[in-house]
């Protein structure tokens, strides 16, 4: 994991910290950036177990408006982006030539299609998220590698747009609150498209995923924490409250 942690600075930290307040307003920023260090990111971890992204074919599942593409392409991928929702497609006005339209727990693909098979932010938007994880193993090449990165739901973003406080309170109290000060329900609304998701129930699927079977768990850290910060995945409770985002590394 050597290139992986020589990129987790606490100055990646900090940049990606600040452009969480875009995600709404200026969502070229944000998703732009995000898009460039989750190409690093893996990058760097397709490296570090001796595999490139170089002529690797790359699936997206929830890869969203197509930001993502540019940055995959620019260091020689072959990307794919599924995404359910057509608007969601669209949003950005980005042509993606291989994008597709299906279902993270169903997808339209053959086992082992793809080197490297990677989902961020999409767990916790859909009631059954390890159906996708095992979905995203099933389709990805013996020795290749899957990245499952979901916001923990009792991390500070855990609400996404409804606050930074009011989902501690409850899900349906941060719903009910950013609809009444707003005039209309948030983009990701509890109990329907934003589910409770915690880091413990991550570990254990990865964990028992993997126990005797052919797959194996690479890694697991905090993705926007700094790497000498990465401990915190391993102590319970408290990995709740600060892996604001947990990511799963498994070779298929």
């Amino acid at each position: 994991m050597k290139r992986t942690r020589a990129m987790a600075t606490l100055r990646r930290s900090w940049r990606l910290l600040r452009s969480f307040r875009f995600e709404q307003s200026q969502p070229a920023v944000f998703y732009g950036g995000l898009a460039e260090d989750s190409a690093a990111l893996i990058d760097a971890l397709s490296r570090d177990h001796s595999l490139s992204l170089t002529g690797a074919r790359v699936l997206d599942v929830g890869g969203g408006p197509g930001y993502f593409a540019s940055a995959f392409s620019q260091r020689g991928a072959s990307y794919v982006g599924l995404e359910p929702d057509v608007g969601e497609m669209a949003a950005a006005g980005i042509s993606v030539a291989q994008a597709v339209r299906g279902d993270g727990t169903r997808l339209p693909f053959a086992d082992g299609t793809f080197d490297i098979t990677y989902s961020s932010n999409v767990a916790e938007h859909i009631p059954n998220p390890w159906d996708m994880g095992e979905e995203m193993l099933r389709v990805t090449k013996p020795g290749g590698l899957v990245l499952l990165s979901y916001t923990v739901w009792l991390g500070p973003f855990g609400g996404h747009e409804t606050g930074l406080w009011e989902h501690y309170v409850g899900g349906e109290f941060a719903r009910d609150r950013y609809t009444r000060r707003h005039g209309h329900p948030p983009k990701n609304v509890f109990g329907t498209s934003l589910f409770a998701l915690s880091a413990r129930a991550g570990l254990d699927w990865a964990h028992n995923i993997t126990e005797g079977g052919p797959h194996t768990l690479l890694a697991t850290f905090p993705r926007y924490h700094p790497a000498w910060a990465w401990w915190v995945t391993k102590v319970p409770v408290l990995r709740e409250f600060l892996a604001s985002n947990l990511v799963l590394v498994l070779r298929a």
